[in-house]
């Protein structure tokens, strides 16, 4: 008996068997990694909420099986973040107002701003504002708060030279518009880089 297909086309069928399933085994990997992975959307987060040269922002979560702690979980978490954030700007600041001035003693000095900038920064941070908040429930049954908090820019630098004038030790090298000047420039850095 005769063999209907030839060898030509036994061989062109086998090809494309064999090319199909290697085409379709990489498509399914590539499906199979997409699903794999979910998009998780994340509150009260994104450019939005990013620090810039007029404010200071961050943003953080709380989970608890009680609401309201969830709440004060996700509002201290906030300030911690927000605090740390501001305390390395300051840092920056005060180093170079500090490098940029001549000083006797530098080293007690930096210390004596740090200091001041700290206490300045803790009393402020009771004036921040909730800019957005999101309580979800989870499957578990827990709560989950989702917030962004802000403080101004302006309100902190004028806490700040209030402070810092009115301090017996640095009241004499203290000179304000310099000091607001390595502070801007610190700020539009900030903004630069794209916030926090």
């Amino acid at each position: 008996m005769k063999n209907r297909f030839s060898k030509p086309f036994g061989l062109l069928l086998a090809s494309a068997v064999i090319f199909g399933s290697i085409f379709s085994g990489c498509k399914s990997k590539e499906v199979t990694s997409v699903k794999d992975e979910v998009l998780v959307e994340v509150f009260c987060s994104g450019p939005e909420y990013r620090s810039d040269k007029s404010t200071f922002r961050a943003n953080a979560t709380g989970e608890s099986t009680d609401m309201e702690i969830a709440r004060k979980k996700a509002s201290s978490n906030s300030k911690a973040a927000l605090a740390a954030q501001i305390e390395t700007t300051i840092k920056g600041v005060t180093d170079n107002y500090v490098n940029s001035r001549e000083f006797n003693n530098v080293e007690e000095v930096e210390e004596r701003f740090e200091a001041l900038n700290r206490e300045v920064v803790n009393q402020q941070l009771n004036n921040v504002k909730t800019i957005c908040e999101k309580i979800t429930k989870t499957k578990t049954g827990t709560y989950k708060c989702y917030m962004a908090i802000e403080m101004g820019v302006d309100a902190l630098e004028e806490a700040l030279n209030n402070k810092l004038s009115k301090d017996q030790r640095l009241k004499v090298d203290y000179d304000y518009e310099k000091y607001k000047e390595t502070f801007d420039k610190e700020m539009e850095k900030l903004e630069k880089d794209g916030g926090y």
